[in-house]
């Protein structure tokens, strides 16, 4: 085999390895909804982030230190990773969480769908990142966000503009968030994976422990016990070890490869609530599905060298 062929052979092994992780990334992140959704009626919406980010902030730490990785010590690395923090975790986290008390699970599906949809908006716009996006990749977008349409199906569009309005501004406002947030985050490409989630995570703790503690006084609350372990599976599965998957991903796949893992977390959430709450499929899931991959393919696969 030539060098040329071995190349080749080895960026498509590591390209398929990088959307294994997306994938497992998307059916973290899908399975989230649910989790929100068993949570959200005894822990309200300021404590629940604030408890997710802090076990998050804590674990990832430890596994940094164990790692023999230090903790920056410079000013404005911190200041960054505050940014970082707020766009990708603390903010979106709240409005998510708030915004399914008062719309249903498949709307907030479809409208967190949309991340990739603003990163591509904001480099067109920008010109940041615009020499990466191509006519494949315009395609590939509106091929998922079109597949997301027909997995979640017609009903989940019924409420829009109807129902709670600012319930839906909010999940928008937290795709926005998420657009914005792995553009932010190619800064941090000279750090360690696990420490920018750490410095992520633990800034995104300290904005939110003041807030629920002033706004909801969690010593006063009465969670249920699959409400605590709701909170812990968020904690631990979908934001520590989804934060390193996420970052990785930034670096590998770049801002619209990584949302793009949008669109599957809600096909994710379709397959699971299919799966595990007897919600029902229909054809039209199936054929959404395969949109989403289509067009997640479209956006993820690297341009061929003439």
């Amino acid at each position: 085999m030539s060098i040329q062929a071995q190349q080749t052979a080895s960026g498509q092994t590591r390209l398929a390895f990088e959307i294994g992780l997306l994938l497992l990334l998307s059916l973290i992140w899908g399975s989230s909804f649910t989790l929100i959704k068993v949570a959200i009626p005894t822990i309200p919406p300021f404590t629940m982030v604030a408890v997710r980010v802090t076990i998050a902030a804590v674990l990832l730490i430890m596994i940094a230190l164990a790692q023999g990785h230090a903790l920056p010590r410079q000013g404005p690395v911190w200041a960054a990773f505050v940014v970082q923090g707020l766009l990708q975790s603390a903010l979106p986290f709240t409005l998510i969480s708030w915004g399914e008390t008062h719309i249903t699970s498949g709307l907030a599906g479809v409208l967190n769908a949309t991340p990739p949809m603003f990163v591509l908006a904001i480099a067109m716009t920008t010109g940041r990142g615009r020499q990466a996006i191509s006519g494949r990749k315009i395609i590939g977008v509106a091929l998922g966000l079109a597949g997301v349409a027909l997995t979640v199906g017609g009903d989940a569009f019924s409420g829009i503009g109807a129902t709670a309005p600012l319930a839906q501004a909010a999940v928008l406002a937290a795709s926005f968030c998420y657009a914005l947030a792995p553009i932010w985050g190619q800064r941090f490409a000279s750090l360690p994976t696990v420490v920018t989630a750490a410095g992520a995570m633990s800034c995104a703790a300290a904005l939110m422990l003041p807030i629920a503690t002033v706004l909801d006084r969690p010593w006063t609350l009465a969670p249920t016990s699959q409400a605590i372990a709701a909170v812990l599976g968020l904690a631990i599965v979908c934001t520590a070890l989804a934060m390193v998957i996420y970052f990785r991903l930034i670096r590998t796949l770049g801002p619209l490869g990584t949302t793009s893992g949008s669109y599957l977390r809600a096909g994710f959430a379709v397959a699971l609530g299919t799966t595990l709450l007897g919600e029902s499929f229909t054809w039209s899931m199936l054929a959404g599905m395969l949109l989403i991959v289509i067009g997640v393919i479209a956006v993820t696969a690297p341009m061929r060298k003439p």
